[in-house]
């Protein structure tokens, strides 16, 4: 309640009460600076009357030194009260700051407080348990997206190879039963001659090609 006696206690708002002291004493510090100020244009005045008569008038000097004394100490005094009333207003104001601080800081307390309330470690986890089953959901789910459609069928390497190694044996098995029934010796025509040139090249190409298809097979 600014500016207002507070309905419960009749007291002053704390930020009220410290606005107005520190308005009091700034005031009280105006006025003191105007004072020192008239004190040091009187202790000038005096001083130079204390010069102008020091020779010709000694009496008037010796007075006119006494009364610039005694507005010295007075501007000591004044000094003194002046560092007194600068103390308290850097007092009152820094007070003023930390208790606005805290006020800030108590708010922020407060605020989290009220966030937290429905907040526990264990609905945290659970929470927490929830994106992940999400996350692995969505896993999942890109997994199957990328997948070919009408790819569902997993292949077997292993089996894969097992296959294609029975497929190879049985072309060497029948590669080798055919280069069992090839003759030792090459036939002669009828007439007592060797097979005609053309025959016996071919049945050497592939009597080639069949080793070199075993050697293939046997690496």
């Amino acid at each position: 309640m600014s500016g207002w006696m507070s309905y419960f206690t009749g007291k002053k708002d704390t930020r009220e009460s410290a606005r107005d002291a520190i308005v009091g004493l700034r005031q009280n510090l105006l006025m003191l600076e105007k004072k020192e100020e008239f004190l040091q244009k009187k202790i000038d005045e005096e001083m130079k009357k204390a010069k102008a008569n020091a020779t010709t008038n000694k009496r008037l000097a010796m007075n006119a030194l006494r009364q610039k004394k005694a507005h010295e100490n007075e501007l000591d005094r004044i000094a003194g009260q002046r560092l007194t009333l600068e103390t308290q207003v850097n007092a009152i104001e820094s007070a003023n700051l930390n208790a606005e601080t805290m006020a800030a800081m108590k708010k922020g307390a407060d605020a989290l407080k009220g966030i937290h309330s429905n907040l526990t470690a264990e609905g945290v986890d659970a929470t927490m348990d929830k994106i992940r089953e999400q996350m692995d959901l969505t896993n999942e789910i890109s997994d199957a997206i990328s997948n070919p459609v009408g790819m569902g069928i997993v292949l077997d390497e292993d089996d894969l190879k097992d296959e294609l190694e029975a497929l190879e044996q049985e072309q060497l098995d029948d590669r080798l039963a055919g280069a069992d029934r090839v003759p030792d010796h090459i036939p002669t025509s009828p007439i007592g001659q060797r097979a005609p040139v053309h025959q016996q090249v071919e049945e050497d190409d592939e009597e080639a090609q069949l080793r070199q298809l075993q050697a293939e097979l046997a690496e």
